[in-house]
């Protein structure tokens, strides 16, 4: 007996009807697959800066509204719109990017993903130019310490803040509004998708390429430019503390070895420190962003394949930047770590009093250093602060 052969026929649906490794999938779009090892691997990953993002941005705004001399400062109003787009970050894309990996499709309607989209957009971009508001702020301290607070005021900072705003809002409406923005599958997340803009190919090219030009790229020129204009200022004074130095050991003829030797370290640490500093500014923002931004200028102009598993990393690397952030230019400085340990010792019900013994052994193991430190002001100090 000859058995006919059954055709099967699906209908599927406009929105579904997407490409699983580059186009947008649906948890019902047919795409059902367990999650492997590279996945696993991803989920924690994000599910670790999550946690970090969420903690160390509190933390920095608990510092700020703690802090009085921290809110008085220019500076302040930047970090504050950088950990308010870090914080919302943490807690609108990223949990979904999490579920996206674990249930291989995106939670919620199509009205919730654009929501998403259209914060990822908005959010990234704010994040990116109060990276170079920044980067500026620092330059006009360094270069220009006598004339900076009448250079940068207060009212100056808001309206960098509101260019940053107004820029973020019309590249994020406009993808919106065109509807370029919905489920990604090779970065798991809600986000630009060239899929959805089939019908406007060359528009969604120049849009994404003006996009990642206005804020990627500018913010580096930003940074790089201002950034290396500080540490020639930075290098400029560190050689005329050396030349002081130098002449003041070999002045000081009964000075002890030891403290000669905690002179010259210091020295060499001086000249690091700028370096390390502005290494680390500018390392962290290309480390995070770079490869999302290439895999995203290589998605629209290449036709084959991007493995889903370096789309997923790109995008974790993207999402690490908000929990960096943070540590980069708010927890390592002196104000911030100041006012964690006073806010530490209000909690646990600790008088600063208790630890008066610590200070005094530690300023006793300082007093050698005191020399070399007390020889010539820190040049860095509108840098570090």
């Amino acid at each position: 007996m000859i058995q006919t052969p059954v055709l099967t026929v699906v209908t599927v649906t406009p929105d579904d009807s997407l490409q699983r490794d580059r186009g947008c999938a649906l948890n019902d779009s047919g795409y059902l697959s367990t999650m492997d090892a590279a996945d696993i691997v991803a989920s924690v990953l994000i599910l670790g800066i999550v946690v970090v993002s969420l903690l160390s941005n509190v933390v920095v705004l608990i510092c700020f509204l703690y802090n009085p001399e921290i809110r008085k400062q220019v500076p302040g109003l930047f970090i504050l719109n950088l950990t308010f787009c870090n914080l919302l970050l943490s807690v609108s894309n990223m949990p979904l990017t999490l579920v996206g990996l674990i249930t291989t499709g995106h939670p919620g309607g199509a009205g919730f993903c654009h929501i998403v989209g259209f914060l990822d957009t908005f959010l990234t971009t704010n994040s990116m130019l109060s990276m170079a508001a920044l980067s500026i702020d620092r330059w006009v301290a360094v270069v220009f310490p006598l004339s900076y607070h009448s250079r940068i005021r207060h009212r100056d900072a808001v309206l960098a803040l509101g260019y940053t705003w107004i820029h973020s809002l019309c590249f994020s409406t406009v993808a919106t509004c065109r509807s370029w923005v919905g489920y990604h599958h090779l970065y798991a997340s809600c986000t630009l998708c060239n899929a959805r803009a089939k019908g406007a190919g060359v528009q969604f090219m120049v849009f994404t390429v003006a996009l990642h030009t206005l804020t990627f790229l500018l913010t580096l020129i930003v940074m790089c430019v201002t950034y290396l204009k500080v540490l020639k200022v930075a290098r400029f004074h560190c050689k005329r503390i050396d030349v002081i130095t130098m002449q003041t050991l070999v002045l000081l003829v009964d000075i002890h070895p030891s403290v000669r030797q905690k002179c010259l370290e210091e020295q060499k640490r001086r000249r690091q420190r700028a370096t390390k500093k502005i290494s680390t500014f500018i390392g962290t923002f290309v480390v995070c962003f770079t490869p999302y931004v290439i895999t995203r200028i290589v998605e629209i102009f290449s036709p084959g394949p991007i493995s889903p598993h370096w789309g997923i990393l790109s995008k974790c690397l993207a999402y690490s930047k908000a929990a960096s952030d943070p540590f980069v230019y708010s927890l390592l400085r002196h104000q911030y770590r100041k006012t964690c340990s006073v806010l530490a010792n209000k909690i646990l019900k600790r008088s600063p009093l208790n630890s008066s013994s610590f200070r005094t052994e530690t300023k006793v193991g300082r007093d050698t250093n005191s020399t070399a430190n007390n020889i010539q002001p820190s040049p860095n100090k509108a840098f570090n602060q």
